[in-house]
């Protein structure tokens, strides 16, 4: 469930659905401004990188890469995020070189073929990543993007940035699979659930999680790590996690830094 936050943000709207079935259709937690490429119902594979990105770089690519490594924001819990913002700057190297470490890739800090090739390999061709589909994350009672506080674009652009972390996530929890249970919801459903007014998950910006096997106090903990913003408590018989500072709203973590 948890505590409010937000603003607008880009995307598409009905992907296909697909993949994991297995993992009912879900919502998260919303929070997160979109900006960058916007992926197009039934395109996409890879994203076409047209050159090699270090610090120092600008535009809409190191847009999308900063998307991608949002989740590798840094080694040790604090509030640390990745500026989603198309400057490549120390953040976004650190996040890079963070990324290149769990792959087993050269820890240079430099986006070139190789560090690419990893990083298209979380996408897939419907747009939603790896581990992650388009179908846990839409409205439980409706199936789509639609009837938040942004457009079903902007929401499904959200849960796109917010995919790319909870990959993250799941890496650092030892590729261990990640359950959500609730991600993006109109503002009837949420009314009807007893959400918060303003909850993250009328944005498309967050995800209330179960990870089998794992305890939500390690969930939260390596959250800290992934650039999230907002964190509800542990206590809870799920972990919450958003991105709410990706809005100008100011950090929530419940718990504190654990």
């Amino acid at each position: 469930m948890a505590a409010p936050s937000a603003s607008p943000a880009p995307s598409s709207s009905a992907f296909p659905l697909g993949r994991r079935t297995l993992l009912r259709g879900a919502l998260a937690v919303g929070a997160g401004a979109a900006v960058g490429p916007v992926l197009l119902s039934g395109t996409a594979s890879a994203y076409g990188w047209s050159r090699t990105l270090q610090q120092g770089a600008t535009g809409a690519d190191v847009t999308e890469l900063q998307i991608r490594v949002a989740g590798w924001a840094t080694s040790t819990a604090g509030h640390t995020r990745v500026a989603i913002d198309g400057d490549f700057g120390p953040g976004t190297a650190t996040a890079v070189r963070l990324f290149q470490g769990a792959y087993g890739l050269g820890v240079d800090g430099i986006v070139g073929p190789a560090t690419q090739a990893q990083l298209n390999a979380l996408e897939q061709s419907d747009g939603s990543t790896a581990h992650f589909d388009w179908s846990e994350f839409t409205d439980r009672v409706s199936g789509t993007f639609d009837g938040g506080k942004v457009s079903a674009s902007a929401a499904k652009e959200n849960v796109r940035r917010l995919m790319y972390k909870l990959e993250a996530l799941r890496k650092k929890l030892g590729n261990t699979p990640i359950t959500v249970n609730s991600g993006f919801r109109s503002i009837a459903h949420n009314a009807s659930v007893g959400g918060a007014s303003d909850s993250m998950h009328l944005y498309g910006t967050a995800a209330d999680l179960d990870v089998p096997g794992v305890a939500n106090k390690t969930v939260y903990q390596k959250s800290e790590t992934c650039g999230f913003s907002g964190l509800e408590t542990y206590t809870e018989d799920h972990q919450h996690v958003d991105s709410r500072a990706d809005l100008g709203r100011a950090w929530w973590w419940e718990d504190g830094t654990i």
